[in-house]
């Protein structure tokens, strides 16, 4: 395994350095304007480091091949997530439409209709890289029946969490679980994800104020952990908080490997992206940091870097045998091993074959569904485009 690449050092060190568990009494230059990473210098890519002192559980061979590519679905009008739902149809967002569709494993694309669809065209406010973002399945839906979602949605004055119940393709009205996330062109974050724990997991950008993601008075620049009705989740570092890490610029990804190990996707500014693993209370170093930067300045290392060209990681999926990110810029999907120890060198997979790619998700089948991203105002579409793809390793 290699360790973690040498980097600039000086007054422009870059991002995320080191600081394993810090205590939650602890938690106390706009970056570039685009959501692919900066223009600056290009560092050697791909490089990772152990993923901590208690990474030990499953593991994966070193490298994989994809054995086949299927399209599911084209046409989609920039879809930034998607979650899959008990019947085993995903449920995928339009950032910029701030509308649903339910989407089958045949490829039968549905509009979501009702009271909470005609709420998001109604309030939800697309802008830069705001929009209808997050899609979490919160619970329900045995049998086919409703099911609870949550939502990521930027509305007129900040970004929020909504939650509302989908029975089939209509969505009931929704609330407001969580309010008052910064709102900005840029940096909006807005993953979604439920834990093993059964908690909501929020991702949120710095909002392009950068001081805001060392502020933990600040919901910004952070991994929030909430209740389904958007108070701090039992456990938190800090009772009254619902901050569960900070110090990030712009996490897109989050994902748990089967032993525990909870895993985050992170734009770099000018050099660095990054894979973390996540600790309750971890301080990962935004703006002090970008990238590795030593465990004397109290700051959670990464566990693998990338220069920007090369992934602008966006949503991340976690299987038995790795953690595989979405990349944007870097058109690609990374595949990066579980080792007993840690993680293994990254893979690149389907290079530049597929352009920008937003969103990855493991589907009850045990395939990967992989989302385009084309359609953006930052890519290339191609005719079709964007498109959801089912992609099988071995």
């Amino acid at each position: 395994m290699a360790v973690a690449a040498s980097r600039p050092t000086g007054p422009s060190r870059t991002r995320r350095a080191a600081a394993c568990l810090v205590a939650a009494c602890a938690l106390a230059l706009t970056a570039c304007t685009a959501d692919d990473g900066g223009s600056g210098a290009s560092p050697p890519p791909a490089t990772t480091a152990p993923a901590g002192p208690s990474a030990t559980g499953p593991s994966g061979p070193a490298t994989l091949q994809v054995t086949d590519v299927r399209e599911i679905a084209r046409d989609l009008d920039v879809p930034w997530a998607l979650a899959f739902l008990p019947t085993g149809d995903a449920l995928v967002t339009l950032r910029d439409a701030a509308s649903l569709v339910v989407v089958t494993a045949d490829g039968a694309t549905t509009p979501v209709t009702g009271p909470g669809a005609d709420q998001l065209t109604r309030e939800v406010v697309p802008g830069g890289e705001g929009g209808l973002l997050g899609v979490a399945v919160l619970g329900g839906g045995t049998g086919g029946g409703p099911v609870d979602v949550a939502l990521y949605a930027t509305a007129a004055d900040d970004n929020r969490v909504l939650r509302g119940t989908l029975d089939g393709t209509t969505l009931g009205e929704l609330r407001p679980v969580l309010t008052g996330i910064h709102k900005a062109r840029n940096h909006d974050g807005g993953r979604l994800a439920v834990g093993p724990d059964g908690y909501l997991y929020v991702s949120t950008g710095d909002a392009a104020n950068p001081p805001d993601a060392q502020d933990p008075g600040s919901l910004n620049g952070k991994i929030l952990r909430i209740t389904p009705d958007g108070d701090p989740a039992p456990g938190n570092p800090d009772p009254d908080s619902r901050v569960w890490s900070l110090g990030h610029r712009n996490v897109q990804g989050i994902g748990w490997s089967a032993d525990g190990r909870m895993f985050a996707s992170e734009f770099g500014q000018n050099t660095w992206d990054e894979l973390n693993v996540i600790v309750p209370g971890g301080n990962y170093g935004w703006p002090t940091v970008e990238g590795t930067g030593g465990t004397d300045d109290g700051f959670v290392d990464p566990v693998a870097t990338w220069a920007t060209s090369d992934a602008s990681p966006s949503g991340l999926a976690v299987t038995d045998e790795g953690v595989y990110l979405a990349a944007l810029r870097g058109r690609r999907l990374w595949r990066v091993p579980l080792t007993p120890d840690g993680v293994g060198e990254p893979q690149a997979l389907l290079t530049g074959e597929h352009g920008r790619l937003r969103a990855v998700a493991v589907a009850p089948d045990g395939s990967l569904w992989v989302m385009t991203n084309n359609t953006d105002g930052r890519g290339d579409p191609s005719p079709g485009d964007d498109r959801i793809l089912r992609v099988s390793l071995g």
